[in-house]
């Protein structure tokens, strides 16, 4: 019977001889190793998986925090939009400054756009500012104003009566004048300028224009580097401002030197009976000044015809003034010059001509008429003085003709 018992359970057997046979250490060791990695890889397996999730996590979270902040910015910029001042926004408004303020004399107009420019004139003839009425003294040398330091001493102390533009005929000259000097970044755009030739309009006409940019000056006056002042700056600035005539010399004159250098091509916009000789230091108002710039119809004709010994210095400014404004012109010039000596240049005064007598002379030479009435003082300016009588006149001159008073 235990025979029996033994066959039906033979798996039993096997695995109880097999627990209780003596176990080897390498198979023990063998387990451990086994249930150590199979531990380690279990954990970092656990730790990889949380990982993943929660870089997921993070993820998500930063997308939705950068949306949410690109929103909660543009709400900012729409709140300070909003909020911004309407003031701040509002251009600036152009007002008559920036119109009135003249451009500096040395500017980059051309001839044309200068013109153009200058040539405005307003219709209302009441200034809605306030403006006190300056006479604009125009040098048209050949180089420097030789004669610059008499005219400091004239100028001085008379700031905002007065307004200073040079032209020198000799565009490549290089003049140095002192940053203190009246004269300092005084001249103009010019351009050569050959005696007698009718350039010596257009530098005439630039001189003009230039200084009509400025709506102050009401009175213009053409000078030379060789002229000089022979009354105090409050005396000829009293006479010009006062005066209700323009001061163009112009007559008529037979021969050759008069009628003898007009030219049968300008009729009919000119005949010989309307043809005029004078001196071209001239003095004007604003008015007139306007005109003269911006004459097309005659200045071409002088443009076109007066040439060789026409001189149209001397004839184009007489006949246009005389044909066209003649009503309003003295027809005679404020600068004394003497042609005693006769030829195509007037006398220069050395140094050994200026004395009190001589000055005194020139200052009281003859009587003439001034708004309707006689009047002693008839010449404002005297020329030609060479550079050498300087000394002299900034010895005798200021005190004779009271300069600073």
């Amino acid at each position: 019977m235990k025979t029996n018992q033994n066959h039906q359970n033979p798996s039993l057997i096997s695995l109880f001889k097999l627990f209780n046979a003596p176990l080897h250490l390498s198979n023990l060791l063998s387990l451990m190793l086994f249930f150590v990695f199979g531990l380690c890889f279990g954990i970092i397996l656990t730790f990889h998986l949380k990982n993943v999730s929660f870089n997921l996590q993070f993820t998500q979270f930063s997308r939705s925090n950068t949306t949410t902040t690109e929103a909660a910015l543009a709400a900012i910029s729409d709140l300070v939009t909003v909020t911004v001042p309407e003031a701040t926004l509002t251009p600036e408004k152009v007002g008559l400054r920036s119109y009135l303020t003249p451009p500096e004399p040395m500017h980059d107009m051309t001839d044309e756009e200068l013109i153009w420019r200058a040539s405005m004139a307003p219709k209302v003839r009441d200034y809605p500012f306030e403006r006190t009425p300056k006479i604009a003294f125009m040098f048209l040398t050949r180089g420097p104003v030789v004669l610059a330091p008499l005219w400091e001493k004239f100028f001085k102390g008379n700031d905002g009566l007065y307004s200073i533009y040079v032209h020198s005929s000799d565009s490549s000259a290089n003049v140095t004048v002192p940053e203190d000097s009246v004269f300092y970044g005084r001249r103009i755009p010019s351009k050569d300028v050959e005696w007698g030739k009718v350039n010596m309009i257009e530098a005439e006409r630039r001189l003009l224009a230039n200084a009509l940019l400025d709506f102050s000056n009401q009175r213009f006056v053409l000078l030379s580097e060789a002229c000089i002042p022979l009354f105090n700056f409050s005396t000829v600035y009293t006479y010009l401002i006062n005066s209700k005539h323009n001061f163009v010399e112009s007559y008529d004159l037979e021969g050759p030197v008069g009628r003898g250098r007009y030219s049968p091509k300008m009729a009919p916009t000119v005949d010989i009976e309307e043809w005029r000789k004078g001196s071209q230091w001239f003095e004007m108002d604003r008015d007139l000044a306007i005109e003269v710039i911006s004459d097309k119809m005659y200045f071409s004709v002088f443009h076109d015809f007066c040439d060789g010994q026409c001189y149209a210095d001397e004839h184009y400014l007489p006949t246009f003034v005389t044909k066209i404004f003649g009503q309003n012109n003295s027809n005679r010039t404020l600068t004394s010059v003497d042609w005693a000596k006769g030829g195509p240049h007037p006398t220069r005064y050395t140094r050994n001509d200026v004395t009190v007598e001589f000055l005194v002379k020139l200052r009281n030479d003859r009587s003439c008429e001034y708004n309707g009435e006689k009047n002693h003082i008839c010449h404002l300016f005297a020329r030609k003085f060479t550079s050498h009588a300087l000394d002299r006149l900034l010895r005798i001159a200021p005190k004779l003709m009271q300069f600073n008073l």
